[in-house]
């Protein structure tokens, strides 16, 4: 009996499964799906197991597998057909499709053991009355009083009474030790929370999803922020519950995670796993047991947790859709929507896709008919929140430079009245750059040719694509100045500024150097939940799914800032963000006031974001796209050549160019051309763009650029269909 052997070494032009014989005393083990230890060269490495041939036997000797890993399968059958269909989609080698699926505790590299957590708890071992009566030590009879009283008891429990009295309990066989496998996530909180009343409009899309429980139907639920599309999940999901069924919710970012679930567990109790990038290896891997084992019927996540093994789903709900962070961005490049429609298609059910400020490719397939809009139009509580728009030329001349006249004033009215407030800038760290006056030097990074940011509180320069650090400029080393001046606002900064001038501010930071270290972010929203800090200031991380009833008053700090990045997708995300922070305020029972300040406030982002009018938006854009040729109106494919030679990778680039032009037709090819990022880590990148309408117009030419690219060790060849970022 014979088998195929998927394993995972670096050659990137080796996609193939290898053949093994299966030795008669591992013949009942082996199973497709499972992780085998086989002999690969002069060492052993893991695979998947993805065919089994029972009959067949080849003429030529073939190596045995070594191990087999596994009880169960890993990978179940519909996994294994998703990864064939992600590495078709994506042109990614197979093994990585599999591997970006599963915790670290089960993916296929020899030597990671994520160890399973025991706790020990101590039982009776024989009649309570005729071991009481052999003791005379006090805490000996303490402890068997306890174990009587309590059954089995936390043997941590007893060590505290007198840890001699357990050990001699122990030896003499009073008493048995029993090990018991326990989650590292403590998922016990009581269900506390009633279902709420629920609005019309509200009542109105849950009827309307549930009447397709047993059909494949995509939906786009467009709700106002505030408008309650969190309650319509609830329902959704306890009707799904009570049908036997399970559900799968995914989240855009860690950010949304901690409020997020605490109103599922409020709402569903323990019967929720946990699946996000900010869970160690260990959890992640009882997480995941939970599923497998069926303990769960509620699974939320963030990107990743789209491959959850749940096996008899009804309903799949993806909040914020319209979040960059779906689609991943190194291999393999899948997009967790596209995945999602594909577990939904296959168990037949309805998958919501709920947004305030929905994508442009997902509002136009609601308008043709392709998903079924359902909208929210209405807050449950107030109305939305008033919204200003400042110029920022105009303040300036006031001598005005950090925060507007009205921006100021408000923020202290604010504080006076106990209320709370969010302030957003959209950039991290203290300054943006530090400049020589006198000369006009400004220190880059060595590896990328970008300005270091300096970051106060380590007193430090980093460099924010490489990682690259070193101690803060006091001299140029140009022209030995020592007049080195702060050029741009970063949180650090703004906070800095905000205390020196804001009566009463009790502020805190919400940004990547705040909520790196574990539980952080968790600790940041409660302490602002409690009211231990009256201004929330932060990156873009506060302007989705937090709900503070307190905060009346948002103000954003250079709000067109992203505007400039050159993307075609920039005034959408300058409209997503700008919309979805002004929805930060005023969600309680007083009304909220936002005020924009930025230099570009005229752009018809802004001031629909100012009117929270999504509609206009879109038919502003909509018809930008259509004269450009952008999705919607078509796909994109970008190839992203790198290396260390950057004459050698536009010659390449060029050779690339000409062939797409000869040999595909009904496309449009831009570039080459040098990435937003040109150099990173001493590394250039270079950008072809192709639209095109249908793949299957470009993908024979793709694989062959794939092929022709794979083992070349000077260049390198990126292929990203439909990237979020260009």
């Amino acid at each position: 009996m014979i088998c195929e052997v998927l394993v995972e070494i670096k050659a990137k032009n080796i996609d193939k499964t290898f053949t093994y014989h299966i030795p008669d005393n591992l013949n009942d083990k082996v199973e497709i799906g499972k992780r085998v230890l086989v002999p690969f060269g002069n060492r052993n490495i893991e695979g998947f197991v993805l065919n089994i041939d029972k009959k067949k036997d080849l003429s030529y000797q073939i190596k045995d597998i070594l191990e087999v890993i596994d009880k169960e399968p890993v990978l179940n059958e519909e996994l294994l057909e998703l990864g064939k269909l992600i590495s078709k989609k994506t042109l990614c080698n197979l093994i990585s499709c599999y591997q970006v699926m599963l915790p670290t505790a089960l993916k296929a590299h020899k030597g990671i053991v994520i160890p399973k957590k025991f706790i020990s708890y101590l039982e009776l071992n024989g009649n309570y009355g005729d071991i009481i009566n052999k003791l005379t030590s006090i805490k000996q009879r303490e402890i068997i009083k306890v174990l009587y009283e309590k059954n089995l008891v936390e043997k941590k429990i007893c060590l505290d009474i007198s840890s001699s009295a357990v050990k001699t309990l122990l030896e003499h066989g009073y008493i048995n030790e029993i090990q018991k496998e326990a989650y590292r996530l403590n998922n016990d909180e009581q269900v506390l929370e009633k279902r709420k009343q629920l609005t019309s409009e509200q009542e109105t899309a849950i009827n309307i999803i549930t009447a397709f429980f047993d059909k494949f139907m995509p939906f786009l639920l467009h709700g106002v922020t505030g408008s309650g599309k969190t309650e319509v999940y609830m329902n959704v999901i306890a009707k799904v519950l009570n049908r036997g069924k399970d559900a799968l919710v995914l989240v855009p970012e860690i950010s949304l995670t901690p409020q997020f679930v605490s109103n599922f567990k409020s709402r569903f109790g323990s019967r929720i796993a946990i699946l996000h990038s900010g869970l160690s290896d260990g959890e992640k891997y009882d997480e995941w047991r939970k599923i497998i084992r069926k303990e769960v019927s509620i699974v939320i996540g963030a990107r990743s947790a789209v491959f959850a093994p749940l096996t008899n789903l009804g309903i799949i709900i993806v909040d914020e859709e319209h979040s960059a962070t779906y689609k991943q961005e190194n291999n393999p490049r899948y997009n967790a929507i596209d995945v999602c429609l594909f577990r939904a298609k296959k168990y037949n059910i309805p998958v919501v896709f709920g947004s305030a400020t929905p994508s442009i490719e997902s509002y136009t397939r609601a308008k043709e008919g392709i998903y079924t809009l359902l909208e929210l139009k209405k807050r449950v509580f107030t109305n939305l929140p008033t919204v200003k728009l400042v110029d920022m030329k105009n303040e300036i001349r006031k001598g005005n430079k950090v925060l507007c006249e009205d921006l100021l004033y408000k923020l202290n009215e604010c504080i006076s009245k106990d209320k709370q407030a969010i302030i957003l800038l959209n950039r991290r760290g203290f300054s943006t750059v530090l400049t020589c006056s006198s000369c006009g030097y400004t220190m880059k990074c060595p590896y990328c040719d970008i300005p270091l940011t300096f970051h106060k509180s380590s007193n430090s320069m980093r460099c924010h694509y490489c990682g690259y650090s070193t101690s803060k400029l006091a001299i140029c080393p140009e022209c030995k100045s020592k007049d080195i001046s702060y050029l741009g606002m970063g949180t650090e900064k703004l906070e800095e500024w905000i205390n020196e001038n804001v009566m009463g501010a009790k502020t805190i930071r919400m940004d990547i150097d705040t909520t790196s270290r574990k539980g952080a972010l968790n600790k940041i929203v409660d302490s602002f939940k409690d009211k231990e800090f009256n201004i929330l200031i932060g990156t873009q991380m506060i302007s989705k799914g937090l709900d503070f009833q307190d905060v009346t008053l948002v103000g954003v700090v250079s709000g067109d800032a992203s505007l400039n990045i050159p993307d075609f997708r920039s005034a959408e995300r300058t409209f997503a963000l700008l919309n979805q922070v002004a929805g930060r305020a005023g969600r309680g029972t007083e009304p909220g006031e936002v005020i924009i300040q930025g230099f570009n406030i005229d752009h018809y982002s802004i001031v629909c974001a100012s009117k929270h009018d999504y509609k206009k938006f879109y038919e502003e854009e909509i018809s930008i796209r259509k004269k450009l040729k952008y999705p919607p109106y078509c796909n994109i494919c970008l190839l992203k050549i790198s290396g260390k030679n950057l004459e050698n990778l536009f010659t390449e680039a060029n050779k690339i160019v000409k062939y797409l032009k000869t040999n595909i037709s009904k496309v449009i090819i831009l570039g080459p051309s040098s990435a937003n990022v040109p150099k990173i880590n001493n590394t250039y990148f270079v950008n072809i763009i192709i639209k095109y309408k249908k793949v299957n117009d470009i993908v024979d030419n793709i694989k062959f650029l794939k092929n022709r690219y794979i083992t070349n060790k000077i260049i390198n060849l990126d292929i990203d269909f439909n990237p979020n970022q260009i």
